[in-house]
C-alpha cells in the first residue's frame, strides 16, 4: 500500500489532479482511508505555509480537495472536505474528476452528499454542476436552497456567443424547471443572473421567458402570479423587486385576477416603493373605472397613498378621485374625507386641488360632512386655510397669535472628565484606547493626562500596572508612523516604561504623518497631534511633567482662561518650565477673554506674559484678504467626481499668520500659513475628525476655509461627508465669521441629502447660540445659486427641513436673499425654483413678516399660465401682501 500512497501524494504535491481518478480507483475503502489520513496531514501543513510558498499552495489545491473527494466513506465528511473553502481558488471545483471517483458509490450516499453540499450558503452556487450530477445519479429529491436555486439560474444564463442554448431553450430542458421555478420567489434574495438580462428585447429576458412557460403550461400560472405578488408585498430593496415587476406585467393579469388581489393592490400602494406603488395605483385605477372597487375600498386606498410623500402619486390619486365622485356623487360622504388626507401634504399646490375638489362636489345641506372637513382643514397651510373656511362656509380663524420662533436649543457644553484619580483606572483607560480604532478625543485627552500625573507621583506602581497592557506590542520610536491616534498613547505608555532612550524620542523635529501629503492640513493637524505626543514621551524619560497645560476643559477642546492661568501658577510654584509644544497647544485652544490678560500678566513670568498677549491681540484668528471666483479644480480632475464644465466657485484666502509663524514650535507652523485652495487637494476620509478640530477649537473661521474646496466639491460634484463636519465646526469656540457663513450655505447645497442635513443642522447651531447671521447667508447663496454652486432643488429641501424646525422667520430672511438671484436672470429660472418659491411661501404664510417683494417675483408673478414656478410666484406675493396689510 506504501507505493500507491506515495503515489497519490506525489500527484497532489505536483498538482496532477487528472492523474487521481486511475490512482485511487484501484485502492480499496481501508487503503483510501490510510490515504485520507496522509492528505489530511498534508493540508494542515499546507495551511501554515507562508505567503512565498503561495503559488506551490495554489497548484496542489484542486488536487488536494479531489484526493480527499474520492478518499471519504463518510457523507458529512466527504461534503466538509468538498465544501472547504480554502481547497478552492477562483476556478470553478473539478466537477467531472470528483464525480469519476464517486461514481460507484450507493444511490443514498450519493444523495445524502449533494444535499449536505447545497445546503452549504458559500460553495453551493460554485457547486452546482457537481451537485446536479449528484442528484441524477442518486435519482433523489431536488434540494431547493437558496444557493443551490442561485446556481441553477446562473447555469442557464448563456455566457457568452455559442457556449450555451438560448434561454428559451435551457428552461424547457431543463429537469428541474418545475420544481426551482416556484423557489424564484421564495429566495432571500433574487438570484444575480436573473437581473442580469434586463432588457425586455433581450432573447434571454427571464420574466418573458418564464410568461412563455406559464402560457405551455410547463409551470403554474397561478403559482407564477402568486409568487410575485407575495414576493412584492415583502418589499425589499427597489431593483431586485423590479424582476417580479416585470414578470407580473408580463403575465398581463385578466380583470378577474386583478379583482381577486384588491387587498393586496392596496397594500401595496401605501407602503410599497414609489414604482411599485403607482403600478398598484393603476390596477386599482382600472377596477375603479370598471365599476369594480367599490367607494369603501377606494376611499380606504385613498387615505394612504394621498399620505405618501411623493407628488406623482398623490397628484394621481386625487385625479382618479375626481372621476369617481362625478360618476357617482352620492359617494361623497364616504369619498371626501378621503380627499381631505391631502389636506396635510407638504405640497400647498397639492391642498389646493385637494380643496378644489372638496368645493367642487361639496352641497349645501351636507352639514354633518361640512363639519368633518372643517376639523380637517387645520392641517392646511395657513394661505390654503383661509380659502378653506370660505368654502366650508365657516367662520374665518380669529386673530392668531404674534408667532413665535422654534429653535432647537443650542448644544449643551460638556466638560471632559476629570483625570483618573487611580493608576488602576488610568490604566484602564489606556488599554480601550490604545485597542480602539477611533478613540474618543477627549477620553484621549483624559488618559493623557492621567499618564503624566501617575507617572510623576508614583511612577513604579504606573509601570507594575502598564507592563502586562504593552506586553508583546513591540512599541518602536518610527517617525514613519502615524503617532496622532492610538499609536502615539501607546508610544508614552512605552516611554513610560523606560523602552526608549532619550535620543529616540529627541524633539525639535516634525514627525511625518504615513499617507499624508505635507502641504494638506490634515497632515499638518495630525502632525500637531504627533508632536505634542512624542514631546511628552520625550519629557517621560527625561524630565517628567507635574500634569499637561493642554488638556480640554470642555469636549470641544477649549480651555478656560482662568483654568490655564491656574495650571502655569502651578508650575511656577514647582519650578517647572512648559514643554514648549504643550503650551503651544494650550495657547491654541484657551478661549480668548481679554479680562483674563491682566491675571495672566501677573504671574510675572514669560509664559503668563505670553498668554497675556495671545488673550489680547497677538492670537487673532486670519482676517479675510479677498473673495474671488474661480473654476472649481475638480472640473478638471476626473478623480473628484462629475467634471464641473463652467461652474465657477468663491475662493478664501487668507493673511499669513506671523505669530504662528515665527513664535511656534515647527510642527505648528503649517497652520499660520495663508490658505489657498488653489493647490493639490488631498485624499482623505472625511469621519469624526474632532481630534483634528480640537487643535484650534477657539477658530472656526480658519477651520471653515480649510473646509470649504470640500463642501464646494460636494456641491458640485460627488464628494460625499463634508457636510457632516459642519455642525460639529458650529458648536465650535472663536468668531462665526463670513467664512463659516459660506461653508454652511455652500453646505446647503449640497449633492447628498446627509450632508445637506449636517448643514442645516449647522445652521440651526448658530441661530440657537445667537450667531446666525441669516441675511448673510441669503446674499452667499445668491451669489452661489448665481454662479450655478448651489442648485435651487437642493437649496429648497434643505430650507424645507429647517423651516419643519419651527424656524420659519430664519428660513425666509435667508431664502429672501437667494430668491432674486433665481428670478432677475436674462434665462428662465433653473429647475427646483417653483419649490423653493413653495417654501418661501410656506414660510411667510406662517411668521407673517414685513418683508418687500424679492426683486423679480411680481413679473414671474404676472406670468400666465398655472405651472408650478408661476403658481408658487403668486402664492408668496399673495403672502407678502397680507403679512403686510
Amino acid at each position: 500500500m506504501t507505493l500507491p500512497m506515495n503515489d497519490v501524494l506525489d500527484a497532489v504535491r505536483a498538482g496532477r489532479t487528472e492523474r487521481l481518478p486511475a490512482l485511487l480507483g484501484p485502492l480499496t475503502p481501508a487503503e483510501r482511508r490510510a490515504v485520507l489520513g496522509e492528505l489530511t496531514a498534508l493540508r494542515r501543513e499546507v495551511r501554515g505555509w507562508g505567503w512565498d510558498r503561495g503559488s506551490e499552495r495554489d497548484r496542489m489545491r484542486g488536487a488536494l480537495l479531489v484526493a480527499g473527494a474520492g478518499c471519504h466513506t463518510g457523507a458529512a465528511a466527504a461534503a466538509s472536505w468538498i465544501g472547504s473553502r480554502e481547497l478552492r481558488d477562483w476556478r470553478e471545483p473539478p466537477a467531472a474528476l470528483i464525480l469519476e471517483l464517486l461514481a460507484d458509490r450507493d444511490p443514498k450516499w450519493l444523495g445524502d452528499v449533494a444535499h449536505r453540499l447545497a445546503a452549504r450558503a458559500a460553495t453551493a452556487e460554485a457547486d452546482y454542476p457537481l451537485i446536479r450530477e449528484l442528484v441524477r445519479l442518486a435519482d433523489c429529491a431536488v434540494p431547493t436552497t437558496d444557493a443551490f436555486v442561485s446556481g441553477w439560474v446562473r447555469s442557464l444564463v448563456p455566457q457568452g456567443p455559442g457556449a450555451r442554448l438560448p434561454l428559451s431553450t435551457a428552461l424547457r430542458r431543463d429537469p428541474f424547471v418545475r420544481h426551482l421555478v416556484p423557489r424564484l420567489f421564495e429566495t432571500a434574495e433574487p438570484p444575480n443572473a436573473l437581473l442580469r438580462y434586463s432588457h425586455p428585447r433581450s432573447p434571454n429576458h427571464w420574466p418573458t421567458e418564464l410568461a412563455a412557460l406559464a402560457e405551455e403550461g410547463i409551470v403554474e400560472r397561478r403559482e407564477l402570479i402568486d409568487g410575485c405578488v407575495s414576493r412584492l408585498l415583502r418589499g425589499g430593496r427597489p431593483n431586485p423587486l423590479r424582476f417580479y415587476l416585470v414578470l407580473l406585467e408580463r403575465l398581463a393579469l385578466t380583470p378577474a385576477e386583478e379583482r381577486d388581489r384588491t387587498a393586496d393592490w392596496i397594500a401595496m400602494a401605501a407602503d410599497a416603493p414609489s414604482a411599485l406603488a403607482g403600478h398598484a395605483q393603476r390596477v386599482l385605477a382600472r377596477l375603479t373605472v370598471a365599476g369594480e372597487l367599490s367607494a369603501e375600498r377606494l376611499a380606504e386606498m385613498s387615505a394612504a397613498v394621498l399620505l405618501r410623500p411623493e407628488k406623482k402619486l398623490a397628484r394621481a390619486q386625487l385625479i382618479l378621485l375626481g372621476k369617481a365622485l362625478r360618476r357617482a356623487p352620492d359617494d361623497r360622504h364616504r369619498l371626501l374625507p378621503a380627499v381631505a388626507h391631502a389636506f396635510g401634504h407638504e405640497d400647498t399646490a397639492l391642498q389646493e386641488r385637494a380643496l378644489g375638489l372638496v368645493a367642487a362636489h361639496l352641497r349645501p345641506h351636507d352639514e354633518e360632512l361640512r363639519a368633518e372637513l372643517a376639523v380637517q382643514s387645520e392641517l392646511l397651510s395657513p394661505g390654503n386655510r383661509l380659502a378653506a373656511a370660505a368654502h366650508l362656509g365657516v367662520a374665518a380663524a380669529a386673530e392668531e397669535e404674534p408667532y413665535e420662533e422654534i429653535l432647537p436649543p443650542p448644544p449643551v457644553r460638556r466638560r471632559v472628565a476629570a483625570t483618573p484619580s487611580t493608576v488602576a483606572e488610568t490604566v484602564e483607560l489606556v488599554a480601550a484606547l490604545i485597542g480602539s480604532r477611533s478613540p474618543d478625543a477627549a477620553e484621549f485627552e483624559t488618559a493623557l493626562d492621567g499618564l503624566v500625573r501617575h507617572a510623576h507621583r508614583d511612577r513604579a506602581a504606573l509601570v507594575e500596572a502598564l507592563a502586562p497592557v504593552l506586553a508583546g506590542r513591540g512599541t518602536s520610536p518610527n517617525p514613519t508612523v502615524d503617532e496622532s491616534g492610538p499609536r502615539g498613547l501607546e508610544l508614552v505608555a512605552a516611554a513610560v516604561l523606560g523602552r526608549f532612550t532619550p535620543e529616540a524620542l529627541r524633539p525639535g523635529t516634525r514627525p511625518q504623518v504615513r499617507g499624508f501629503h505635507d502641504s494638506c492640513v490634515h497632515g499638518a493637524l495630525r502632525g500637531v497631534i504627533a508632536a505634542r505626543l512624542r514631546e511628552v514621551a520625550h519629557r517621560m524619560v527625561t524630565t517628567p511633567l507635574p500634569f499637561l497645560l493642554a488638556t480640554p476643559t470642555w469636549e470641544t477642546g477649549t480651555i478656560e482662561p482662568d483654568e490655564l492661568v491656574e495650571r502655569l501658577t502651578a508650575y511656577h510654584r514647582l519650578g517647572v518650565e512648559p514643554a514648549e509644544a504643550d503650551f503651544a497647544q494650550a495657547l491654541l485652544r484657551v478661549r480668548r477673554d481679554p479680562t483674563a490678560a491682566a491675571a495672566a500678566t501677573a504671574l510675572g513670568t514669560p509664559p503668563g506674559a505670553r498668554l497675556a498677549a495671545w488673550l489680547t491681540t497677538a492670537g487673532e484668528p486670519p482676517m479675510l484678504l479677498r473673495r474671488t471666483q474661480g473654476p472649481d479644480p475638480q472640473a478638471a480632475h476626473p478623480w473628484w467626481g462629475r467634471t464641473c464644465g463652467a461652474v465657477r466657485r468663491i475662493v478664501i484666502d487668507t493673511r499669513e499668520r506671523l505669530v504662528l509663524q515665527k513664535e511656534f514650535p515647527p510642527a505648528f507652523r503649517r497652520l499660520g500659513r495663508p490658505v489657498d485652495d488653489r493647490g493639490r487637494r488631498c485624499w482623505h476620509w472625511h469621519g469624526d475628525t474632532l481630534a483634528e478640530r480640537m487643535v484650534l477649537p477657539e477658530d472656526r473661521e480658519t477651520q471653515a476655509a480649510w473646509l470649504l474646496p470640500d463642501l464646494t466639491a460636494g456641491a458640485t460634484g460627488e464628494e460625499r461627508g463634508p457636510g457632516a463636519l459642519l455642525p460639529g465646526l458650529a458648536e465650535l469656540g472663536g468668531p462665526a465669521g463670513p467664512v463659516l457663513h459660506l461653508a454652511v450655505a455652500t453646505g446647503l447645497g449640497s449633492r447628498h441629502a446627509e450632508d445637506r442635513l449636517g448643514a442645516v443642522d449647522a445652521l440651526l447651531v448658530l441661530a440657537g447660540r445667537g450667531e446666525l447671521d441669516a441675511p448673510l447667508i441669503g446674499r452667499d447663496l445668491a451669489e452661489l445659486v448665481g454662479l450655478g454652486t448651489v442648485k435651487a432643488n437642493r437649496l429648497a429641501d434643505s430650507a424645507r427641513t429647517a423651516a419643519a424646525t419651527g424656524a420659519y422667520a430664519t428660513t425666509w430672511t435667508l431664502l429672501a436673499g437667494a430668491i432674486p438671484a433665481l428670478l432677475a436672470r436674462d434665462a428662465a429660472p433653473p429647475p427646483g425654483t417653483g419649490e423653493l418659491l413653495a417654501v418661501a411661501a410656506d414660510c411667510v404664510e406662517r411668521c407673517r413678516p414685513a418683508s418687500p417683494d424679492p426683486e423679480g417675483l411680481a413679473v414671474q408673478a404676472s406670468r400666465p399660465g398655472s405651472s408650478r414656478l408661476v403658481a408658487q410666484a403668486r402664492r408668496l406675493r399673495t403672502a407678502l401682501a397680507v403679512a403686510a396689510a
